[in-house]
């Protein structure tokens, strides 16, 4: 790998940005070459503010680039797969949001083809990255609660995404849960064997029109026998709502939500201290940042990358089965 790492952006939206700007001023050592995006103003913007040197506006000329080292992959999922398979045909490394795709065969395809390249692949579940859940995970591995009995985990939206956004975003458990069953895995190093989901429109009507559920809690059951419940929101009024809590047989941790101040005023009427966050991008700041510095990491020391494809996989499966148990009203095993 070379001293300059020289790396390529497919996608100039919201995230596409975050990860641009996080290479462009926080990461030694990195060159931003390129950037797409169907909307040429948004990557030409992105690009005169992250100083990258071009603007493509064809994704493959991107990633089939002799130049570049890694791309990484910000455009909307339908795409991920494609260009995953592109990028480990030109032999790049490669950084993608979740999920890999909306079906499983087409996950697995991809993954196969990165097995072959030989290519590292690191998966954007920049949660895994969050200074508390990180702290939470290594209490539970040095045995700080015992065994892991109970976890619970709350994941909760400010607003609703609109109709739109929902008819092509595969639903609430591959869009939104996906992540909280990513920590179901990780925040106890465990398998999930098992999950039970309940989901409603209790928040948008259109939602349920457009063929989604905006309000779900999920029940599962570990390989090891631990049990976990999830529940999501579309909608809390007062922010941002991530908590995350696990309780063993030696004791509990908690990871509550992120406020922008710790300040608190006591008096008379009461005790006041400020909301959360409003949304991921603020929450996961830093998150976001040590994600990107993680895979810069793992390139520069030729280690695999933290958060691999089969941990991309996985939070699929376990969307797949939620989704089917919501449907059928039953217990649903994850398996494959």
């Amino acid at each position: 790998m070379n001293a300059e790492l020289s790396m390529g952006i497919v996608g100039a939206g919201r995230i596409g940005r975050i990860h641009a700007e996080n290479l462009a001023f926080h990461t030694p050592g990195v060159r931003l070459r390129s950037i797409h995006d169907p909307n040429r103003a948004a990557a030409e913007e992105c690009a005169a503010r992250c100083r990258i040197a071009r603007v493509d506006d064809d994704p493959r000329r991107l990633i089939e680039d002799p130049e570049l080292d890694a791309v990484v992959i910000c455009s909307p999922t339908g795409f991920h797969a494609d260009q995953i398979e592109l990028a480990a045909a030109a032999r790049k490394a490669i950084f993608c949001e979740k999920p890999i795709d909306l079906e499983l065969a087409r996950v697995d395809r991809a993954l196969a083809c990165v097995e072959r390249a030989g290519v590292p692949l690191q998966l954007g579940f920049n949660r895994r990255f969050d200074p508390g859940f990180r702290r939470a995970r290594a209490l539970v591995a040095e045995g700080r609660i015992g065994t892991p009995q109970l976890v619970r985990i709350t994941s909760r939206d400010p607003e609703p995404p609109p109709a739109q956004y929902v008819r092509g975003s595969g639903g609430m458990f591959l869009d939104m849960t996906i992540h909280d069953f990513d920590m179901a895995r990780w925040i106890i190093a465990s398998e999930v064997s098992e999950l039970h989901a309940f989901a409603s429109v209790l928040v948008d009507p259109a939602i349920g029109e457009a063929g989604d559920i905006d309000t779900a809690v999920i029940s599962l059951r570990y390989a090891s026998g631990a049990l976990r419940s999830i529940d999501n929101s579309r909608k809390a009024v007062y922010g941002y709502d991530q908590r995350l809590e696990v309780f063993g047989s030696e004791g509990c941790v908690v990871v509550g939500n992120v406020p922008p101040t710790t300040a608190v005023l006591s008096g008379r009427s009461g005790v006041v201290a400020d909301l959360p966050l409003h949304f991921f991008l603020e929450r996961y700041q830093a998150a976001y940042l040590a994600e990107m510095l993680d895979f810069v990491e793992c390139l520069r020391a030729g280690r695999a990358p933290s958060v691999s494809g089969k941990d991309g996989r996985v939070p699929v499966l376990m969307a797949m089965a939620a989704e089917r148990s919501r449907r059928e009203g039953r217990p649903v095993s994850v398996v494959g």
